[in-house]
């Protein structure tokens, strides 16, 4: 098998916003950006000083969650009117997404609908930097973004080598005042990206080496992060992980547990860092029976110490009983039956997840059955 990653994104590690933004601009000769970000990140210390320094920008603030293909469009055609020569995007997915999708159609035009269609053969657009302030998606270094597309209420990806971003600055200090629960459902996003591209059937030797560096890395370091938002080194090795797992994305892929949080994020809107979180004890299940080694070994990430005699189905339950630990104890995540979903509820949504496009990664013949046993242990 010949195996093939490529990684494209100049990567910056700093601490440093202004002085790197402003490096960047010199070496490309950027004079106006467009810069794409939160609302509320023009409070931010180190986002007012860029602001101050740079001789001309402009601003785009309408990010929501789960950007709707109306807001990319309306983004696209402001960076245009600007006659823009550099996009700058600073937030959370949502907002790089956004930013990846507005470079795109100002470059491609057309219906964005057909953007969803792998088959569709999408240009490059202008030059795009990525500054993350959530430590989660990794979407600063993957080739995916999600839209919600609201002709049927629900969140699809783009995947097209044309989404990345040239440059990606990882910067501790701006993730520093995340809120608790955004910490977890961030991290704990990054962790589902490494653990399903390990439990995928797209995961190589290569990949498989990176993935488990990944989870080693957010459990040890997630648990810091969120019990002290200011240990700067949790922060940094919290986001570098994130970013790696978003490098993942795009030689592994996700399986079953984001087909599952894209659906029923974008009908119920849960969050989706604490969909897939629900989603991973039942992903561990459903792949024992054809990767036990590798649900083994996310077991001894976990901590577990594992016997000699111990068979497959102990093995599964002990490295489910870690996670579920590291995920509810260690991390505090947000319980799910404060969604007040109902599991009849959930079980309406079998066919639509057994067709959402990451399901077909994941490395065992799915059928309506057992995404319905899926579904009974999400949660």
């Amino acid at each position: 098998m010949d195996i093939k990653m490529l990684q494209p994104v100049k990567v910056l590690s700093s601490h440093d916003l202004v002085q790197s933004v402003r490096d960047i601009l010199r070496s490309e000769h950027k004079k106006r950006p467009f810069i794409v970000m939160d609302e509320f990140l023009t409070k931010n210390p180190q986002v007012k000083e860029l602001l101050a320094v740079l001789p001309e920008y402009e601003l785009f603030t309408k990010i929501v969650p789960d950007p709707p293909a109306s807001l990319i469009i309306e983004g696209a055609k402001a960076l245009t009117a600007y006659t823009a020569d550099v996009i700058i995007a600073i937030g959370g997915g949502s907002c790089l997404d956004a930013a990846k999708g507005m470079g795109l159609y100002a470059k491609n035009q057309g219906r964005l609908a057909d953007y969803f269609d792998p088959a569709t053969k999408l240009k490059k657009g202008i030059l795009l930097v990525s500054i993350p302030t959530t430590a989660g998606t990794g979407s600063e270094l993957s080739n995916a973004l999600v839209v919600t597309d609201e002709s049927t209420a629900q969140k699809k990806a783009i995947l097209t080598p044309a989404a990345m971003s040239d440059y990606a600055v990882l910067v501790p200090e701006l993730t520093v005042s995340l809120p608790k629960r955004q910490t977890i459902a961030s991290g704990l996003d990054a962790f589902s990206h490494a653990a399903e591209g390990y439990l995928s059937r797209l995961a190589t030797p290569m990949t498989d080496a990176i993935c488990e560096k990944i989870m080693f890395l957010l459990v040890n370091y997630l648990p810091r992060a969120v019990a002290d938002g200011t240990d700067l080194k949790a922060r940094e090795r919290v986001l570098s992980a994130a970013s790696l797992a978003g490098w993942m994305l795009n030689n592994a892929g996700t399986n079953l547990g984001h087909s599952t949080a894209h659906i029923l994020g974008a009908k119920y809107h849960l969050v989706h860092g604490e969909a897939v979180a629900y989603a991973l004890p039942g992903v561990l299940e459903l792949v024992n029976e054809t990767m036990p080694t590798k649900v083994k070994e996310i077991g001894k990430i976990l901590g577990v110490e594992f016997a000699l005699d111990d068979t497959p189905a102990i093995v599964l339950q002990k490295t489910r009983a870690a996670y579920c630990h590291f995920r509810d104890e260690l991390v505090d995540l947000h319980p799910f039956s404060d969604y007040q979903l109902a599991k009849a509820e959930l079980l309406t949504n079998v066919d639509a997840i057994l067709h959402e496009r990451f399901a077909q990664n994941t490395p065992v013949e799915l059928t309506p059955k057992k995404v319905t046993r899926f579904l009974c242990e999400f949660g």
